[in-house]
């Protein structure tokens, strides 16, 4: 895969150590991780330690996510290090102890991993859209998020914005451009 020079990815600023390619990645991914740890039965008061933890051997071994096999993600990567880290925390703590009626409900909770996915996919969709919309005129964003969000037609979004089909095409192609230029290797 070719890149740009002047257009790095997130996920290689990260490995350049730029740091506010690391405060995006972590305003991506914290909510994710945070989500898998409390699933994965971390009492609440823990998670954020053991969050930290996946952040700090994630800064640590960055430069060891490769995409070698068909399949291989990013955000994959990321639950292998979660559930290790959640592995290792009940280790040294020993997991909470749960059961009865309480349990039984809490297990009901877990999403199946279907459906799980796709919200996973969904949530960082949509920071990852927070991350780049602020660097858009409004109407370009307007455009984009009527046509690529809401699945509008192109000629009803061109009438109600006051703009021609092809600025909105462009518009959509801009922002979705920018998107993949920033977090392009990070969201499979």
């Amino acid at each position: 895969m070719v890149r740009d020079a002047t257009s790095l990815t997130l996920l290689e600023r990260a490995r350049d150590r730029d740091q506010a390619a690391w405060q995006r990645m972590v305003q991506l991914y914290r909510p994710l991780i945070q989500h898998w740890v409390v699933r994965a039965g971390v009492r609440v008061a823990d998670a954020e330690d053991v969050v930290q933890e996946v952040f700090s051997t994630v800064a640590g071994r960055l430069d060891e996510f490769r995409r070698d096999r068909p399949g291989d993600t990013f955000r994959g990567w990321l639950r292998a290090i979660a559930r290790f880290k959640v592995l290792e925390h009940f280790r040294m703590t020993g997991p909470a102890a749960a059961g009865g009626t309480d349990a039984l409900e809490r297990m009901a909770e877990i999403p199946d991993s279907n459906d799980s996915d796709i919200e996973e996919r969904a949530g960082l969709s949509h920071r990852a859209l927070d991350l780049v919309r602020g660097e858009f005129e409004a109407k370009t964003w307007d455009a984009f998020h009527r046509v690529a969000v809401e699945g509008r037609p192109t000629d009803v979004v061109a009438n109600e914005l006051g703009m021609t089909s092809p600025a909105v095409r462009m518009a959509k192609s801009r922002v979705l451009r920018r998107l993949r230029e920033e977090i392009g290797d990070l969201i499979d």
